[in-house]
């Protein structure tokens, strides 16, 4: 089954899928398909995952699957959540997980609250118009160290400690920080509820 991935960050496509190769599912990047960027213009995961799904399948005429993810720090009040991808730029740094890493590290100076949330709001529909789409959501909770640590990941994982690994995503071997990523198990269920209802 091809299934059209409304991204274009390679990063979440190796991800998603090598977590949807049992399944038999093949996820193609909606840019392979010369499908632009959808508008986000909604303040949550859920919807702004739906809207991508939605205007992935309306492009290709394939079924699609949309990740809204993002970053959720208490101190911020759940911030920068949708806005996670741009966070940097409303500090004057140009778009880009490593600029994010350095805006958020310098927000959160002297801030002694660093408990975050990373959610991965999963959605896939059948075509445009459907009904009743799927959608999954997967949430970690850490607190943002105080500097970058390890090598692995993308994103905000050299700054997202997890306590049940004492270490932070960056830190972790690929396999493991998948099987437990807020993505990881968004994609879990995601798995579960494709089983049951697609396949």
């Amino acid at each position: 089954m091809k299934i059209v991935l409304a991204s274009n960050n390679r990063g979440k496509l190796a991800e998603l899928q090598a977590m949807f190769a049992p399944l038999g599912v093949e996820l193609i990047r909606q840019a392979d398909l010369g499908v632009g960027e959808a508008q986000e213009p909604h303040r949550t995961f859920v919807e702004n995952a739906l809207e991508k799904a939605r205007f992935a399948a309306a492009h290709t005429g394939l079924p699609a699957l949309a990740d809204d993810a993002g970053l959720c720090v208490d101190a911020f009040g759940g911030l920068p959540g949708v806005d996670t991808a741009y966070y940097c730029t409303q500090f004057g740094y140009e778009k880009g997980d490593d600029n994010n890493v350095s805006a958020l590290l310098e927000q959160m100076q002297g801030q002694d609250q660093r408990r975050a949330a990373m959610v991965s709001t999963l959605v896939a529909v059948r075509s445009p118009q459907d009904p009743e789409p799927l959608i999954a959501v997967g949430r970690v909770v850490g607190e943002i160290t105080r500097e970058r640590r390890g090598s692995n990941g993308f994103g905000f994982d050299p700054v997202m400690f997890i306590p049940e690994f004492g270490k932070t995503f960056a830190e972790l071997p690929v396999e493991v920080k998948n099987a437990h990523s807020h993505r990881g198990r968004a994609a879990q269920q995601m798995l579960a509820l494709l089983r049951e209802r697609w396949l």
